[in-house]
C-alpha cells in the first residue's frame, strides 16, 4: 500500500470521526449517535478519543448528566458543520439535474406556526417525495440555526435576518387586536388607542426582544399602544391561549386567530386602525446551491399558507 493510499484512508477515517462527533453533540449521547451510524457506544467513544488524541485537546466534558463541548470542541463542531454541508452539497449537486428531493430535512419553527400551519405541508411533502425524511423542532426560541444543524427555519416577524442566510418571505399576514367575549363583558370594549391603557395587554417576549405595539391611526400617524402588561410569554400559542381564556387583549397574526374570530371565540377591536403586517419568512443557511429537499419544501409553503389563511 502506497503512502498516498494510507493518507487517503486516514483522511476518510478522520472525516467519519468528525461526522460522528457532530452526531454525539447533537444527540447528547454516544449511544444515540452510534446507532445513527450503525455503531456501538464503545466504537463511538473510541472515535471521539481518536480525535482528541489527534488534536491533543479534550473536545467534550463528560458527566453522568450531560456532554458539554470545550472551546476546542466548539471550534471542531463549527468546522465539522462545514464539512457535512460540503458533502451534502456535493451529493445534491451531482443529483440536482433531476431536482428530486432526497435525504433528511431538518426544520425549526415557532410552536404555534409549526403545529397549526406547517404540519399539513410536512405531510404533503413526505407523501410527494418518498425518499425524504423530516426532523422538526417546534420552539419559539430562536436558536443559532447553523450551529444546531438546521436546513430551514420558519420565523415570524423577522424583517432583517442575520447575514449568512437566504431569506424568502412566504407571506405577509395581517396583525389582529383581539380578545374573548368574556373579557369584553368584564372589562368593556376599548373604542380608541387611549382606552387601551385601562386594559390587560398580552405580549410576546423572548430573551432577545420584547413585543411593542405600534398602530397607525386613520390620519396616517403611528401611535404606541400603552396598557397594563402583566403577562409576557415566549410562545405565540400561549398568548393565544390566554386571550381565549379571557385574561387580556392580544396582537397576533390573522393566520393564528382567524378561525377563532370566525367562530366567535375571539373578537376584533379597533378595526379602523392599521395594526401592521407580520412577515413570515423561510431562512436557510447561505449556500451556493439550495438543495432540492429544501427548495421543494419552501416552494410548497406560500400556497399552503394562503389557503389556510382563507379557510
Amino acid at each position: 500500500m502506497t503512502i498516498k493510499m494510507l493518507q487517503s484512508l486516514m483522511i476518510g477515517s478522520k472525516v467519519n470521526d468528525i461526522l460522528l462527533f457532530l452526531s454525539v453533540v447533537e444527540t447528547g449521547s454516544f449511544v444515540a449517535a452510534g446507532k445513527l451510524f450503525g455503531l456501538s457506544r464503545s466504537t463511538a467513544g473510541k472515535a471521539i478519543a481518536r480525535l482528541e488524541d489527534g488534536y491533543g485537546a479534550r473536545l467534550l466534558n463528560r458527566s453522568t448528566r450531560a456532554l458539554d463541548m470545550t472551546e476546542e470542541g466548539k471550534r471542531l463542531y463549527k468546522h465539522g458543520l462545514a464539512i457535512r454541508d460540503a458533502i451534502a452539497a456535493t451529493d445534491d449537486s451531482i443529483a440536482s439535474h433531476s431536482g428530486i428531493p432526497r435525504g433528511l430535512l431538518r426544520i425549526t419553527a415557532p410552536d404555534a406556526i409549526g403545529r397549526r400551519l406547517l404540519l399539513p405541508t410536512v405531510r404533503r411533502y413526505l407523501e410527494t417525495w418518498p425518499e425524504t425524511q423530516i426532523e422538526m423542532s417546534l420552539s419559539d426560541r430562536v436558536d443559532n440555526i447553523i450551529e444546531k444543524g438546521f436546513d430551514l427555519a420558519i420565523r415570524i416577524g423577522v424583517s432583517a435576518p442575520d447575514q449568512g442566510f437566504i431569506a424568502r418571505t412566504l407571506l405577509r399576514d395581517e396583525a389582529v387586536l383581539c380578545a374573548s367575549p368574556a373579557y369584553f363583558e368584564e372589562r368593556g370594549r376599548p373604542l380608541n388607542v387611549e382606552q387601551l391603557t385601562r386594559h390587560n395587554l398580552l405580549q410576546f417576549a423572548s430573551r432577545s426582544e420584547r413585543q411593542g405595539w405600534h398602530l397607525q391611526d386613520e390620519d396616517g400617524s403611528w401611535v404606541r399602544a400603552l396598557g397594563q402588561v402583566r403577562l409576557r410569554l415566549d410562545s405565540a400559542e400561549a398568548v393565544r391561549a390566554m386571550a381565549l381564556d379571557g385574561f387580556g387583549i392580544a396582537l397576533l397574526p390573522q393566520l393564528l386567530v382567524g378561525s377563532d374570530i370566525t367562530e366567535g371565540r375571539l373578537e376584533k377591536i379597533l378595526p379602523r386602525l392599521d395594526h401592521g403586517q407580520v412577515p413570515i419568512l423561510a431562512l436557510s443557511p447561505h449556500r451556493r446551491l439550495l438543495e432540492p429537499r429544501v427548495r421543494r419544501f419552501i416552494d410548497m409553503l406560500p400556497e399552503d399558507l394562503r389557503n389556510r389563511r382563507a379557510d
